[in-house]
């Protein structure tokens, strides 16, 4: 008969999803409580991944262990090897972002990712975001439920302590991987669970518990913010995802205008902004003159200003203004430093063209009109920001006139050609 503890643990399956379930599987005590309770319940398609870091000499037989295990469960079993390469956070962080690229690659579409996180590695997670200064989202720590690549995550323990699900495994006779490294108190989370958590307890019996309820009150708090941010970001917004108000943003209150700067990023898929970097947007960039040209960068990224609004987007070099090409418009162009040039409608233009960069006092004859402009001023009247325009491709006769800047201006001899050959010119910067 199964102890109170490992009884209780039969009630975490209660919000199991009617979907195909994939099981991230370690081999470790968690992971190994977590498949036998799902393959004891017969849930139909269910799967587990093991994840080969090869950080371990032990890593092949800890693989054939899955095997094994999985075999005896009549459960399909993929091993994935990925390549773990410290970064700025650290062996740790880096294993655990291969573990989780490679389970984003391998989930199918509405599949469901089940991963074995109980409630004290919920307590863990708390700590390890408070001392990092977390906000409320972070504070919230790990959620039962998330979107995640192409389907869901679940973690179905998250409500129950390491004592049930040690207590569920010893008494179904279940066999595991205990890995060393988890009780080397070089790695942060380790140190929290071999030396604090256990002095916390002798104090506080329920430390667990209590901070796990706390991380949910944070999640829940994080997630009615969330919803404000929202509807704050879409009252600064533009058509253009990438570009907000910057009047309209200003007036936002300055802790209200930090979380919708995070939004923004967030929502374009742009790495996380850091604490320092609200600050320099804030003091240079959206304070900026219209025409100041001001910019924060951080990982590749960058935040502008230009007039009335803030641009955000990845940072791009400039189309060297020596480099040039022929182009008959049969393939298309790839241009140096990304982007590719297609003529669409037609065969070619007949003819080669000169493709190049922007050198300064270009002059482009308009349709409708008797003499010809200053580019840059025509380019300015389109709203162009500087930035594009570095990396804009024109074309050019073999005189060097100027047939077209890229495919938002046109001379009236290009639009004319265009016009009657049924043809478009596409620039795409990606």
């Amino acid at each position: 008969m199964l102890t109170a503890e490992a009884s209780a643990l039969t009630w975490a399956l209660h919000d199991r999803p009617d979907a195909p379930l994939c099981v991230g599987f370690s081999g470790g005590m968690d992971s190994t409580v977590l498949l036998h309770l799902l393959a004891q319940r017969h849930t139909p398609d269910l799967r587990a991944v093991h994840v080969h870091h090869g950080l371990h000499p032990h890593a092949d037989a800890w693989a054939e262990h899955c095997r094994a295990v999985c075999t005896a469960l009549d459960v399909p079993l993929t091993v994935v090897k990925v390549q773990v390469v410290p970064a700025g956070e650290g062996l740790e962080a880096a294993a655990r972002a291969a573990r989780h690229a490679a389970f984003e690659d391998l989930l199918a579409a509405d599949e469901v990712l089940a991963l074995g996180h109980h409630r004290d590695d919920q307590a863990e997670t708390l700590l390890l975001r408070a001392l990092r200064a977390s906000g409320p989202e972070g504070l919230g720590a790990m959620r039962r439920w998330r979107e995640f690549g192409r389907g869901r995550l679940w973690r179905p323990l998250l409500d129950h302590g390491r004592d049930a699900v040690a207590a569920y495994a010893e008494e179904h006779g279940l066999r595991w991987i205990d890995d060393p490294s988890n009780t080397d108190v070089r790695h942060d989370r380790n140190f929290l669970r071999q030396r604090v958590l256990p002095v916390l307890r002798e104090r506080w019996p329920h430390a667990d518990a209590a901070l796990a309820q706390s991380a949910s009150r944070c999640a829940d708090a994080g997630d009615l913010l969330a919803e404000s941010d929202l509807a704050a970001l879409a009252s600064v917004a533009t058509t253009d995802p990438h570009c907000l108000s910057r009047p309209r943003l200003a007036a936002l209150p300055p802790m209200r205008r930090a979380r919708v700067l995070r939004a923004w990023t967030s929502k374009l898929g742009l790495p996380p902004l850091p604490a320092h970097g609200i600050v320099r947007i804030e003091g240079e960039v959206l304070a900026a003159r219209a025409d100041a040209e001001a910019e924060f960068r951080w990982q590749d990224v960058v935040v502008r200003s230009w007039r009335d609004l803030l641009h955000a987007g990845s940072a791009r070099t400039p189309l060297p203004q020596d480099w040039q090409c022929t182009w008959n418009g049969r393939a298309p162009l790839a241009l140096p430093f990304g982007g590719v040039l297609r003529l669409e409608g037609v065969e070619g233009f007949g003819i080669d063209v000169i493709v190049r960069g922007r050198r300064g006092g270009e002059r482009i004859a308009l349709p409708g009109r008797d003499h010809s402009h200053a580019l840059k001023h025509v380019l300015q009247d389109l709203g162009v920001p500087p930035w594009v325009r570095e990396r804009m491709p024109l074309l050019c006769d073999a005189d060097d006139h100027v047939l077209a800047a890229a495919d938002l201006a046109y001379s009236a001899e290009f639009d004319a050609w265009l016009r009657e050959s049924g043809a478009w010119l596409r620039w795409f910067e990606e």
